[in-house]
């Protein structure tokens, strides 16, 4: 990633983005300061001096109680940014969150979508705070900011058919709208505007994580992506991390009944054993010995199952001890791609977020996003 192509073109960076906020929401409900319209899909719209509180009614939607024969809207702000201060019963963000943009609420299922279309710039700048502490060295937050960007046009490329583009958590990259957004992580997305990390001219899997406490990982251990940029380089510059050593220590009971609220069948454990490991130290199968049988999970599995604040990383020792078993890790994430504390400590020393990326995503370059496939 040795050249930036700064080629004229069409704007890609100012196409939007749309980013899913909540999913099977008995109630949203949103408002403006100056207040809000909504649009249903026969051109109607309605104006709402305040809030509007939106609900599902046997597949269509009510509107401050009152039904509308249509299973879907869309609300705009009448001045100022929208504000979704409630989402119940759902999954997503539940806390007042204020975006830019519109919001499309939809009747899916027994419950509420809701999507947010904002341009892709103002959603890059809900996404660096949310990921990297705004007051990280400049380069670090400009490393963040192409990486994320690189993402969501990934994943936009890939979703075309799909109604929403991104999810705003952990599934994707954590979305936060206008929260954290100061001056440092405005200069880091303006300094970087339409600007994406390619591999033979498409936006790349721009993976990112906290951690990677050794060698970054392939690609292909964690998630059968065989991706010539997303191999393993060392990284020995994040020792310095809060995770860089961790340990855990679950009781085998807990263990047991965690896996069956996940819904893994699975009776007394008597023994849990890593048996496969990547060539970076990670544990890529383990196995499960129960009085039912046994079970085989991949690591990354393991750790999804468990909770991935309970397992910080895959690159871990097991030892029993009683009915208890202790986990001694180090690093958090995946590691796949850019070392989120890597890229910090390098920042530091003088490296700009060019070469930061060059190093992270072997074989790639840094391209205006208005020249890349679509």
């Amino acid at each position: 990633m040795t050249l930036l192509l700064l080629l004229p073109a069409s704007s890609f960076a100012d196409d939007l983005m749309r980013v899913l906020l909540l999913q099977d929401a008995q109630r949203v409900e949103v408002f403006s300061e100056r207040g809000v319209a909504v649009q249903l899909p026969n051109g109607e719209a309605r104006v709402f001096a305040g809030a509007v509180v939106v609900r599902p009614s046997a597949g269509s939607l009510t509107l401050n109680g009152e039904r509308v024969p249509a299973e879907s809207a869309t609300i705009r702000s009448r001045g100022g940014d929208l504000v979704v201060t409630n989402g119940g019963n759902g999954t997503g963000e539940s806390k007042p969150l204020s975006v830019g943009g519109s919001l499309k609420v939809l009747v899916r299922g027994g419950g509420l979508s809701l999507v947010n279309d904002v341009d892709l710039e103002e959603y890059i700048k809900g996404v660096v705070p949310a990921e990297m502490s705004p007051s990280w060295h400049p380069e670090a937050l400009k490393a963040q900011a192409v990486v994320a960007r690189t993402y969501a046009l990934y994943q936009r490329m890939l979703n075309k058919s799909r109604e929403y583009d991104l999810v705003a958590t952990v599934q994707d990259q954590v979305y936060q709208g206008r929260h954290g957004v100061d001056q440092r992580v405005q200069e880091a997305v303006e300094s970087t505007r339409g600007i994406a990390v390619a591999y033979q001219n498409a936006p790349i899997y721009a993976a990112f994580s906290s951690t990677a406490a050794g060698p970054t990982e392939d690609a292909a251990n964690v998630w059968s992506k065989d991706l010539p940029y997303l191999k393993g380089v060392d990284c020995p510059f994040d020792v310095n991390a809060p995770r860089y050593q961790w340990r855990a220590v679950l009781k085998v009971q807990e263990l047991e009944a965690t896996f069956r609220r996940q819904g893994v069948d699975v009776g007394a454990i008597a023994s849990l054993t890593p048996f496969a490991y990547s060539r970076a130290g990670r544990v890529t199968r383990l196995r499960i010995l129960h009085s039912r049988g046994e079970l085989i999970l991949r690591g990354e599995d393991f750790r999804r199952l468990i909770g991935y604040s309970v397992i910080p990383s895959t690159q871990f020792d097991v030892e029993s001890m009683g009915w208890e078993i202790v986990f001694s890790g180090r690093g958090s994430g995946h590691a796949v791609g850019l070392c989120q504390w890597g890229a910090k400590e390098l920042a530091e020393h003088g490296y700009p977020y060019t070469t930061i990326l060059a190093y992270y995503f072997p074989g790639t370059e840094l391209r205006r996003t208005s020249s890349l496939s679509r």
